[in-house]
């Protein structure tokens, strides 16, 4: 008996379509977990041998069946287990002694049922994950629906959806941990004529991921489309290698998440654990690997015939046409919310349209045909062709709002596939009426019910096809398994600012000091050209000193700094804060105070959080999150996002910032926080003063855990 491959990969590869496939716990009834796998073996196509295992039949739904798993007379390559509990546990020993190459476990009653990860049900998963990994075997589960490959016919899963949604094999893959959210896409996409190749749900994930599991379905040439359902993601490692095999063939990912990880939770101890929350990690994630996040199932299944069509789109621009002006000004809109300008059509363009229409008609942009469209059915058609050759379209809305009796729909229906022929770009169709959707639906044209839905999924097809060229031109890093420091601790504003100066971040000039006396030198020096400086407790207990009294600023003589260091001193001893020095800085004069923060998350890695600055940070947040490593240009693309990105450039007369030396400090963290020997947790530093273009910025005050 040869062992199944120690590659790991090549399991899930024949997970997909094995050559063999047995079920423990079989059953003769096709509605029952043990029996509707058989069942849909035999309806579905399944060219490969299959092995009910039942000691207590000679014959299950017309299968041989056999006593045991050593009763066969060879080794299966897939192995289903239906049988519960404990039973379940020594049929996996059973198979990983065996030389069993995958094993689908559909049996509950494990991890799910032990949510504090302390009983039985996560016990019998280690000890299961256990046997499989010494043989070299992969598991799939427990608490699994199943594997579904129509391409193959493998369908090795309980689900019914199959039977109530006839399959059909199709250029779209599904991969969820949820059973059901790998087959509630699977009936919408059916319910729209879309084939569906993959289905697939991974249950509790105890030994392949959602995330592993995409790395070799991304591998499939009849592929155009990928939709995962994730939970969690706590392999992102194994997301990013599927991203980066997806991209390497043109293959969009669009990702419904949901849930956070434990791993993930917030540290509420700086600005940055509070805004660089693990949703909006996720969100970094997926974007910087080219994986467009859906936020709704409609996100998720409304978009995919776009997907389907091949184009490859080179712009924002929309031109919508329709029968109705209502119709245009909704499009107008829709595409004004999408981020998608209506231009004006060319002159030459307009004055051949006048020539077609009726002068009451619009011909700018959108182009309304009216009503006499009715009249004369042969207006859609004339139109189109001057249209197509505009140079100001990157992509259309087709909207028709009424037809029926007196229109020649199908004639409308036939041009506007030509129309999408000869542009080779993005045609939508929204039409409201089922009998006309039809029409156009058959041509193989995207159809939607209103000009609204039709926008909005276009406006997110071309959003991803932008994002997957961005990340095609500075291909990501591919992330590893996170080591966390151990025993991080705040330190203290002065050890915390001496470190960043030593990475490169520009910092305020300041001195700690531990009498009044040191305290009023310092200011005699630091004072400088704003003739001011702030005096704060310095102490690793805290790291919102202005919350207890242990700040005060704009300082301008001795006095004031005597009294001040007084009053802090009696602040701290009021709230029981121990004190390790008076920092006195200078006061810096700033045209803006930005933020950066960092934190490794657990999870994900190093993450570097950025945006206005001030104490109104949590309140008003306008920030960004990014994962290292960065470049200038990149920070500048996210600094662009921000809704106070206008005042970077200048406005109503005030000067530019300073974005150079901002990005400068930005990137200087990054390298901070990426470095495992720094031993950082997380920072913040809040304000970065900002100063005008060549005036520089500075870091006035960090809090720092490592």
């Amino acid at each position: 008996m040869s062992l199944p491959s120690r590659d790991p990969r090549a399991a899930l590869r024949i997970a997909l379509a094995p050559r063999s496939i047995a079920v423990i716990g079989a059953s003769d009834n096709g509605n029952k977990i043990g029996g509707r796998p058989l069942a849909y073996l035999a309806r579905f196509g399944y060219q490969g041998q299959v092995y009910p295992i039942n000691p207590m039949r000679e014959q299950v739904q017309g299968f041989r069946s056999h006593a045991s798993l050593q009763a066969l007379p060879e080794v299966p390559e897939s192995v289903i287990i239906a049988v519960p509990g404990q039973q379940a546990v020594e049929a996996v020993e059973d198979c990983a002694r065996a030389g069993v190459s995958v094993a689908v476990i559909m049996s509950s009653g494990f991890g799910e049922s032990d949510p504090d990860g302390t009983g039985l049900g996560k016990r019998q998963e280690a000890q299961m994950r256990a046997s499989a990994r010494a043989a070299g075997m992969r598991l799939f589960g427990p608490n699994s629906q199943g594997l579904a490959n129509f391409g193959s016919g493998a369908v090795q899963s309980f689900s019914t959806m199959f039977t109530e949604v006839t399959p059909q094999d199709g250029p779209v893959g599904i991969i969820s941990q949820s059973g059901a959210m790998s087959v509630i896409p699977y009936g919408l996409l059916r319910g729209r004529g879309i084939g569906v190749r993959h289905s697939h749900a991974t249950g509790n994930d105890c030994d392949v991921t959602v995330c592993e599991l995409a790395t070799v379905v991304a591998e499939d040439p009849a592929l155009k489309l990928l939709l995962l359902y994730l939970e969690g993601i706590p392999d992102p490692w194994h997301l990013a290698e599927a991203a980066q095999v997806a991209r390497q063939r043109g293959l969009p990912i669009v990702a419904l998440k949901s849930g956070r990880s434990p791993a993930g939770q917030k540290a509420a101890a700086s600005h940055t654990g509070a805004l660089a929350n693990e949703d909006r990690v996720v969100d970094a994630f997926l974007a910087e690997h080219g994986i467009w996040r859906a936020q709704n199932m409609a996100d998720l299944v409304d978009t995919a015939q776009l997907y389907l069509q091949g184009w490859k789109p080179r712009g924002r621009r929309l031109v919508a046409i329709s029968n109705s002006g209502a119709v245009c000004v909704l499009a107008a809109d829709a595409a004004s919310q999408a981020n998608m300008p209506l231009e004006p059509l060319a002159e030459d363009t307009q004055a051949c349209l006048r020539q077609i229409l009726p002068g009451f008609a619009t011909t700018t942009n959108p182009v309304d045909i009216t009503a006499a469209l009715l009249s004369n059915s042969k207006l859609f058609g004339a139109i189109l062709p001057p249209i197509a050759r505009d140079p100001a379209a990157d992509a259309f809305l087709i909207g028709i709002a009424v037809a029926g009796a007196g229109y020649d729909v199908p004639a409308f229906a036939r041009d506007a596939a030509d129309f999408a022929a000869l542009t080779g770009k993005p045609v939508v169709v929204a039409a409201p009426q089922t009998s006309v959707a039809g029409q156009f639906k058959t041509l193989g044209l995207p159809i939607f019910p209103t000009e609204g839905q039709a926008v909005q999924a276009l406006g997110q097809y071309l959003s991803h096809m932008a994002l997957i060229e961005a990340v095609q031109a500075r291909p990501p890093r591919l992330p590893e398994p996170v080591q966390m420091p151990v025993a991080a601790r705040l330190r203290n504003e002065a050890d915390s600012l001496a470190l960043l100066a030593a990475r490169g971040v520009h910092v305020v000039a300041h001195r700690r000091c531990q009498d009044e006396a040191e305290a009023v030198a310092a200011f005699q020096v630091l004072a400088g050209e704003a003739g001011a400086v702030v005096l704060k407790g310095c102490s690793s207990q805290v790291s919102h000193k202005s919350e207890f009294g242990l700040v005060h600023l704009g300082l301008r003589d001795e006095q004031g700094v005597r009294h001040a260091f007084r009053a802090v001193v009696a602040a701290a001893q009021s709230a029981g804060i121990q004190l390790e020095g008076i920092l006195v800085a200078a006061q810096v004069r700033s045209q803006r105070e930005l933020m950066i923060g960092a934190r490794l998350d657990p999870v994900f890695g190093p993450v570097v959080l950025m945006g206005d600055g001030g104490k109104y940070v949590e309140a008003m947040p306008d920030s960004v999150v990014m994962l290292p490593p960065h470049d200038e240009a990149s920070v500048r693309r996210a600094l662009a996002g921000l809704r106070i990105a206008p005042l970077l450039d200048g406005v109503r007369g005030e000067p530019a910032l300073d974005v150079a030396a901002f990005c400068h400090q930005v990137l200087a963290v990054a390298r901070l926080i990426s470095d495992p020997a720094a031993g950082i947790s997380q920072l913040d530093i809040n304000p970065v003063c900002v100063g005008a273009q060549g005036q520089g910025c500075v870091a006035v005050d960090a809090v720092l855990f490592c």
